[in-house]
């Protein structure tokens, strides 16, 4: 496979590499305490009491539709919705439970709602499924100290998962976490692999279904505070980092500093930040989950909306720099910006616009027949030796808010010439000798 070349895929999963952008929502009553998804635990609150105000959480202004709009203008193909977190609250009428969202005082099932109207905005829907439950003592027992409450307790996982795979239609993902402490085999997680690929053939699942075996890891392979597997799941789940793996990949990263609940003063990263993450993430060939903890009333955050539609706005002119796009490091370009491509285009998303109406590119080997400013249409003047590509003529002033984008037209497919086809740092570092040798052998200067 050549580098950077996207991994041949089911035809089920296509979709998934040309969406790269998506809306991870993380909401439930923890909302209500205003410092994020994980309050339980990190402050070891008074369970019963907990459980008592989450009882009572009744949001007024949740408007499923509002959300799917938001996400529609702010550019992103599907999300993904936290149906019970680590709390184990439920946003569905489980039969299984009666801490839900239709037992307790909203009396609605919000997981209907969501995907009804991400659905009927033309959006590809998402299921967040935690395997953890903080108020069930079996869950931290585990298997070995209480192997019959461990039992009891993973039939009402299993349970709850089939649940929200048959009664909402068609679902194009299942997104699990909190697997830490106990294995893939502990959760009997390959078991509930077959009844989530009967009850959704086409559905994709992430890697967070428990760590491999010990017997059966491979060092470095496997995250075990996330309970990744390398044999389960379709796509990986980097998270607060945009790190390439093999086949189909997304980075989930929070649109504030740190937290992905609601959080009163938290600060927001600004929406040229957010860009960038996507704009990496596509070029490194993978997806960018992005997300928004709404309030306790159930409304996104105005400073969310904000930066959404920004980039929205960003997308509508320069959108296929990112849909559909594959991994795009063909040669140096970080000076200056980032690259993706797509077929014999390849697309410079430029970070640090410079004022002096040029930019080099340098170690592209595919011979460009034509530049296009995307903010503009103008067509770009250059020139191009074996190393290098020269673009004139570009304004002094940045042309648009966020990152210009300029398409090369090329040849073929752009290709990296031999010194190009790793970075600074990589590769065999003979690949520069000549180079170096062009000026001399000596540290003297002129010899």
């Amino acid at each position: 496979m050549q580098r950077n070349e996207t991994p041949n895929i089911s035809a089920h999963a296509r979709w998934f590499p040309q969406a790269r952008y998506g809306m991870f929502i993380h909401w439930g009553p923890y909302a209500e305490h205003a410092r994020g998804e994980q309050v339980l635990f990190r402050e070891h609150l008074d369970q019963a009491e907990y459980e008592r105000r989450a009882c009572a959480w009744n949001p007024q202004r949740f408007d499923a539709a509002a959300w799917a709009a938001t996400a529609v203008r702010g550019g992103m193909k599907y999300a993904v919705l936290t149906t019970r977190h680590h709390d184990g609250y439920c946003l569905w009428d489980s039969a299984l439970t009666d801490y839900t969202s239709v037992q307790q005082a909203p009396k609605r099932d919000f997981v209907a709602e969501y995907v009804e109207a991400f659905r009927a905005a033309g959006l590809r829907v998402g299921l967040y499924y935690s395997l953890a439950d903080w108020r069930v003592p079996a869950y931290w027992e585990g298997p070995r100290r209480d192997p019959e409450g461990w039992a009891a307790f993973r039939a009402y996982v299993h349970g709850q998962v089939r649940e929200l795979l048959s009664n909402y239609g068609t679902i194009d993902v299942i997104w699990f976490d909190g697997a830490w402490p106990q294995s893939a085999a502990e959760w009997k997680s390959g078991q509930l692999v077959e009844p989530i690929r009967q009850l959704q053939p086409e559905i994709l699942i992430n890697n967070r279904l428990g760590a491999d075996d010990p017997a059966d890891d491979v060092p470095g392979s496997v995250v075990p505070s996330t309970g990744r597997s390398r044999h389960l799941g379709d796509f990986g789940t980097p998270e607060h980092e945009i790190r390439a793996e093999a086949g189909l990949w997304e980075s989930c990263q929070v649109s504030t500093w740190r937290l992905w609940g609601y959080t009163a003063g938290e600060q927001w990263r600004s929406a040229e930040l957010l860009l960038d993450m996507l704009v990496e993430s596509a070029g490194k060939g993978g997806n960018l989950l992005l997300n928004v903890g709404p309030t306790p009333e159930g409304e996104l955050p105005a400073p969310f909306v904000e930066r959404a539609e920004a980039i929205g706005r960003w997308l509508v002119v320069n959108g296929e720099a990112i849909y559909g796009v594959e991994a795009g490091e063909v040669c140096e370009f970080i000076t200056c910006g980032r690259q993706t491509r797509k077929g014999d285009n390849l697309y410079l998303i430029v970070r640090f616009w410079d004022g002096t109406g040029t930019i080099r590119l340098g170690g592209l080997a595919t011979r460009v027949r034509r530049a296009v400013l995307l903010a503009s249409g103008q067509e770009v003047a250059f020139t191009q030796n074996s190393d290098h590509l020269l673009l004139t003529g570009l304004p002094y002033e940045r042309p648009s808010a966020l990152f210009p984008v300029i398409r090369l037209e090329c040849d073929g497919p752009p290709r990296p010439t031999a010194w190009a086809a790793d970075r600074l740092w990589q590769g065999d570092p003979a690949r520069m000798t000549e180079w170096a040798r062009q000026r001399g052998e000596s540290v003297w200067v002129g010899r």
